[in-house]
């Protein structure tokens, strides 16, 4: 990743920059027009076949149908009795900007790239997966694992996973990156969860009766870029959540409920709280949607106990465009408690202890969450009583694409 001060930008970076901008401008506009034309071609095709209604939808829903084909170049192999093999990744972009009272900062990179394999045969899973930074060269491109695990159905509803996996907590904490409704995570996930995401362990979920499920897991802290136990220590995870049934405040409603204990350590991948506690909820009524997550962590080695909530509206417009609205509160109980997000930190590095922000955003949904556009505004503010260079306030505004298979 390029992280760049605009007041000491170099004729490298700034090059580099409007590389990536030129880039980021193409994929979006290829994108747009692709799906411009495709939508024009279902008019044509439309109006050419027949004025009857019903054909139209038909011939609609074809041309749809065959642009969300193009993703089963994934599908390598599968059988009438439910094994396969695939393809698996994700490709992401960010374009940001920040003007802030304490600085400016830009950027165009590629914010993630994944590839790798998943496979099922009978009772078992395995996935392999790695990241990549294409911002760096193809020599250093390489960064570590994510996925590298295998899984075993126990039952119908219970699986147990080993070796090294996602460990999620908090709303967004345990929302993949390839189906965030935001470009970046909210910023108390980016205090309390542990960020690193992957780790070497051992988990198991199930569901229960009556709309309870769990997920419990043991975990090395190690951070290792491949699959370790030896070093640092180890944390433990359950979660468990219920779905609603339907009622006059909403068609779908579930509740969720995290808890971390971690063995803290110098060396350690995980944020430094001993012991974490989220509730979250999510609702859905017609076109509207409402999340939220109150949290707290015990703060450990120099970090002060956190707490924050994020409240997130969103609006369904139609099938490809939704609407999000987002608020975020992080309060430490001492000073330099609480940190940035991920591009206000490219300005500020600092830490303060009080922290607010106002998102407001919208995403085009081309073919689901398998490839969609975002773009967010936000106004954050950081409150710093140690007033040893924590204080922030600006704008931020990002265009994302992404995309997964």
């Amino acid at each position: 990743m390029i992280v760049i001060n605009m007041k000491n930008k170099t004729l490298t970076n700034r090059t580099s920059a409007r590389v990536k901008t030129i880039i980021a401008l193409a994929v979006a506009t290829s994108l747009s027009s692709s799906f411009a034309y495709a939508q024009a071609s279902m008019a044509s095709e439309s109006n050419e076949i027949s004025t009857n209604d019903s054909k139209a939808t038909e011939v609609n829903k074809g041309t749809e149908t065959s642009f969300e084909d193009a993703w089963d170049f994934a599908d390598l192999y599968d059988n009438e009795q439910g094994d396969y093999l695939k393809l698996s990744g994700r490709l992401q972009l960010d374009s940001t900007w920040v003007d802030s009272d304490q600085g400016d900062f830009n950027d165009t990179l590629w914010r993630r790239f994944r590839f790798g394999f998943k496979g099922k045969y009978g009772e078992f899973k395995a996935a392999l997966e790695a990241d990549v930074n294409l911002n760096d060269s193809l020599d250093d491109a390489y960064n570590r694992l994510t996925d590298a695990n295998v899984s075993w159905s126990l039952d119908k509803d219970t699986e147990l996973k080993f070796l090294k996996q996602s460990a999620g907590f908090t709303l967004d904490g345990k929302t993949s990156s390839k189906k965030l409704l935001t470009p970046q995570r909210n910023n108390l996930t980016n205090n309390l969860w542990f960020t690193s995401e992957y780790f070497t362990g051992v988990s198991l979920k199930s569901k229960l009766a009556d709309g309870w499920s769990y997920k419990t897991g043991l975990f090395s802290s190690d951070g290792s870029d491949e699959i370790s136990i030896s070093d640092a220590s180890y944390f433990a995870l359950f979660s468990t959540s219920k779905k609603l049934a339907k009622n006059n405040l909403w068609d779908k409603g579930e509740v969720s409920f995290d808890y971390v204990y971690n063995d803290t350590h110098e060396d350690g991948n995980t944020r430094d709280f001993s012991q974490v506690i989220s509730t979250s909820s999510q609702f859905k009524q017609n076109s509207w949607g409402l999340q939220s997550d109150i949290s707290w962590g015990k703060g450990d080695l120099g970090q002060s106990d956190l707490f924050g909530v994020v409240v997130m509206p969103t609006y369904q417009q139609s099938e490809k465009i939704q609407w999000v609205a987002r608020y975020t509160y992080l309060n430490s109980s001492e000073d330099n408690g609480v940190r940035l997000g991920k591009y206000e930190s490219s300005v500020v590095s600092e830490r303060g202890d009080k922290y607010q922000e106002v998102y407001a955003g919208v995403n085009w949904f081309v073919n689901d969450h398998k490839l969609k556009l975002q773009a967010g505004l936000q106004y954050a503010k950081m409150d710093d009583n140690a007033n040893d260079g924590g204080a922030y306030d600006g704008w931020g505004f990002t265009v994302a694409m992404r995309s997964y298979w």
